[in-house]
């Protein structure tokens, strides 16, 4: 009867671990997707970090979208094309976000310049 009783727990131990790594899985794909996304309601939070009815219904259309096999990139695209390229906060390299990207290494390059003349000019003068 115990010995019975003990595989029956065991069978059920097993069983819940078994489904809950995969609810886990999907949560932490869900997380990862949610971290990239802007909030549109909440100015400067993640869905992930947000709790406004936005985030939560995002974060329930990408576990939809992930039920149903999309992949993470038709999941990106699908909300793109709803929202504009603003919801990712990591924008794609294209010919609208060149500027974006390429300006801080102008600046970083253009003040190194401005460092590097100042120092020389400074001890070519003493």
């Amino acid at each position: 009867m115990i010995k019975k009783l003990l595989k029956l727990f065991y069978l059920l131990f097993f069983f819940n671990l078994i489904i809950s790594s995969n609810v886990t899985a999907e949560n932490s794909k869900v997380d990862e997707i949610s971290k990239n996304l802007r909030c549109l309601i909440c100015q400067g939070q993640s869905v992930y970090d947000s709790n406004s009815e936005f985030a939560l219904s995002v974060k329930t259309l990408i576990l939809q979208k992930l039920n149903t096999g999309s992949s993470e990139d038709d999941i990106y695209n699908f909300l793109k094309s709803k929202y504009g390229d603003w919801i990712v906060y990591e924008p794609e390299i294209n010919k609208y976000t060149l500027l974006l990207w390429l300006l801080p290494l102008f600046l970083f390059i253009f003040g190194g310049l401005l460092i590097i003349r100042k120092l020389f000019i400074n001890r070519a003068l003493k």
